[in-house]
């Protein structure tokens, strides 16, 4: 009889256990998760310790890699910063939105231009769901009233307004401000939302700031879903080291100001753990487009990869991605193609929200390769555009390339070529061996993907242009 009752507590209990797990579950799945981007500028493939580097000392980045999804073929939508910035908030070429320029690769302070309001950032399909949206860093779609980052979805925005080596005192010449650079040289605003509060920025200490601000929003929002973009203003050039990382690396200022934002990686990690939310969030770390390399050891490295930023070989538009979600992403290599213009439709699946049907999107919803890395993507293929050129097309392994510049690139004049070059990636990732020869059939595969998607293409007023 003993035995019967205590069978029978049993049951119960582990009954209620299963109803307790089911019911939490539930909860969970219900629970709207946070999102956070951390974007830096001109960092190239082979600038962490995960992808190869060396000398540069990238603990937190390495762990986020280890504990999460590291992408080898991942690629931004366009090789300068304000088009790669449009299509990540867009999800759509810069082509389609106007934010690609022939005269201008990329915005200026003196641009008329910027974003159109018509376009859909993730922060405001995000809304949809009542998300609470920050911006922390540099925006760099457009610095008139009409354009910042207010007028697009971000509740909040601390940062400036475009690339930190602009607003340059005419006095000063370019070559001495980048290799000897003060604060005082470049007259750059640092804003809170709409309104200056510093002028000139003081860049030796915006990393710092910028991740103070980045905590602070998680901690003001932990209560309700949100999703936080954290852009870096560095490594792109001028280089100001804070005076904590100054002299640090073996890699010289690079290296301390690529170390710093490690560090500052870690805090905003250690953040999530303290108030709970790591297992609720997912954060995704990637960079705007290939390294500067005309500026040699003040710029980054391009690692096993040919180019650099401005051009559309490998090394100018294939970037370190790191996905990370505990319990949410599989951790992994993963070698499936991605790109930048996929985060909108991955991050709008995770959350419940319909993108408006109303325009073409060029991304992808890759949720099925975050809950497992071994998963086949659902994109094949990535076009590379300079300006509104379209110069190559990527099917499976496969890349044709039609335009060509210097290794070195920006700024640099674009060369249709005699004849295409195809080159095998998954054998061939410095692009060394042109097989065009070997696979005609291949290459005139890939010429109707591009003319097929040419035809798609529909001409709009390019941003950057409008002075």
């Amino acid at each position: 009889m003993k035995r019967i009752f205590i069978n029978t507590w049993m049951l119960l209990v582990l009954g209620m256990g299963g109803v307790w797990r089911a019911t939490a579950q539930q909860a969970n799945s219900e629970q709207q998760p946070n999102f956070i981007l951390i974007f830096t500028d001109d960092q190239g493939y082979g600038d962490l310790g995960t992808y190869g580097n060396p000398t540069i000392r990238t603990p937190h980045i390495d762990q986020l890699a280890a504990e999460g999804q590291k992408w080898t073929n991942f690629y931004v939508a366009a090789n300068v910063c304000t088009p790669s910035r449009a299509g990540l908030l867009t999800g759509r070429l810069p082509i389609r939105s106007g934010m690609q320029g022939e005269k201008r690769r990329v915005l200026f302070p003196d641009s008329k231009g910027g974003l159109p309001l018509s376009e859909q950032t993730i922060a405001r399909v995000l809304k949809q769901k009542k998300y609470r949206t920050g911006i922390v860093g540099k925006w760099h779609l457009g610095s008139r009233p009409e354009f910042l980052p207010t007028k697009h979805g971000f509740d909040y925005y601390y940062g400036i307004p475009y690339s930190n080596d602009m607003d340059r005192v005419d006095s000063v010449p370019y070559q001495q401000a980048i290799t000897q650079p003060k604060n005082e040289y470049f007259q750059v605003p640092l804003l809170r939302n709409e309104e200056i509060i510093e002028r000139p920025a003081i860049q030796n200490t915006l990393t710092e700031r910028y991740t103070k601000e980045a905590i602070g929003f998680i901690t003001k929002n932990k209560g309700e879903p949100f999703f936080l973009y954290l852009a870096h203003s560095m490594p792109h050039v001028p280089l100001f080291a804070n005076e904590k990382f100054k002299g640090k690396s073996a890699r010289g200022i690079y290296g301390d100001v690529i170390e710093e934002i490690d560090w500052s990686v870690g805090q905003i990690i250690e953040t999530l753990k303290k108030q709970g939310l790591d297992k609720n969030t997912y954060v995704v770390f990637v960079t705007d487009n290939g390294p500067w390399k005309i500026f040699k050891e003040l710029g980054g490295s391009s690692g096993p990869l040919y180019g650099a930023k401005g051009n559309s070989y490998e090394g100018g538009v294939r970037v370190p991605a790191i996905f990370w979600g505990p319990g949410q992403v599989r951790p992994g290599q993963v070698t499936a193609i991605g790109s930048t213009l996929d985060i909108l439709s991955t991050f709008a699946a995770l959350a419940g929200v319909d993108l408006p049907q109303d325009r073409v999107y060029d991304g992808y919803n890759l949720s099925n390769v975050l809950r497992d890395s071994h998963a086949k993507g659902p994109r094949d293929e990535m076009f590379y555009y300079h300006a509104s050129q379209l110069v190559a097309v990527r099917k499976g392994p496969f890349k044709l390339l039609l335009y060509g510049n210097s290794e070195w690139a920006y700024p640099d004049k674009l060369v249709r070529l005699d004849a295409p070059k195809l080159f095998n990636l998954n054998e061939d990732i410095s692009e060394s061996n042109d097989i065009a020869a070997q696979y005609p059939d291949v290459v005139q595969a890939l010429q109707n993907l591009a003319e097929e998607h040419r035809r798609g293409i529909k001409p709009v007023v390019s941003q950057l242009d409008l002075l």
